[in-house]
């Protein structure tokens, strides 16, 4: 992190102040600030996945990811049993299927898809970059053991092979998530 980004994180710092007994220590945590080049950046199946908040960062409540997908990435229908997902669409378009709804977004749009719901998307001709936002954290550990570390902040090469989908299957089953087709 640069001197001037270490100044920025330490000026969204609160003063140091006493905690009173009844105050719950789990939910408190360090105040994160990013500038938008900050944060590890993952090649994950044919996207750029920059993760951006961790259970570490937030307490365990929740994890960020800034997810640059090409033109035609398909999400497979999966459902997550152990957190919420939301995806907030920044640039480009996207259809999300969640449950029995389905949702055409494009930038500044929302779609939110609860645990125990399947869900899936589409994107479109365009790409798109979009923020997942999964309560509580956790799905960030998945996606560090999916992906390899970004050489570049670009989308990675083609895949020299087709992933591993037993390998997969395996590590979304030990994270609470069901790939469904």
């Amino acid at each position: 992190m640069s001197r001037e980004n270490v100044e920025f994180v330490n000026a969204m710092r609160p003063p140091e102040k006493e905690k009173s007994m009844k105050e719950d220590s789990s939910q408190s945590g360090t105040p994160v600030a990013l500038r938008s080049e900050d944060g590890e950046a993952r090649w994950w199946f044919g996207a750029l996945a920059v993760i951006k908040a961790t259970a570490k960062d937030t307490s365990g409540q929740l994890a960020v990811v800034e997810v640059t997908e090409p033109p035609g990435a398909e999400a497979p229908l999966h459902v997550h049993h152990r957190e919420d997902e939301a995806f907030w669409v920044l640039d480009g378009d996207v259809t999300f299927e969640v449950g029995d709804t389905t949702f055409e977004a494009t930038s500044g749009d929302f779609a939110f898809g609860p645990r125990d719901v399947p869900h899936r998307y589409e994107v479109g001709d365009a790409g798109c970059r979009l923020l997942f936002i999964l309560t509580p954290a956790g799905f960030e550990e998945l996606l560090m053991k999916m992906s390899e570390p970004a050489a570049s902040r670009t989308l990675p090469p083609p895949p020299e092979s087709e992933p591993d989908m037993e390998q997969i299957q395996g590590l979304g089953k030990a994270y609470g998530i069901e790939m469904l087709g």
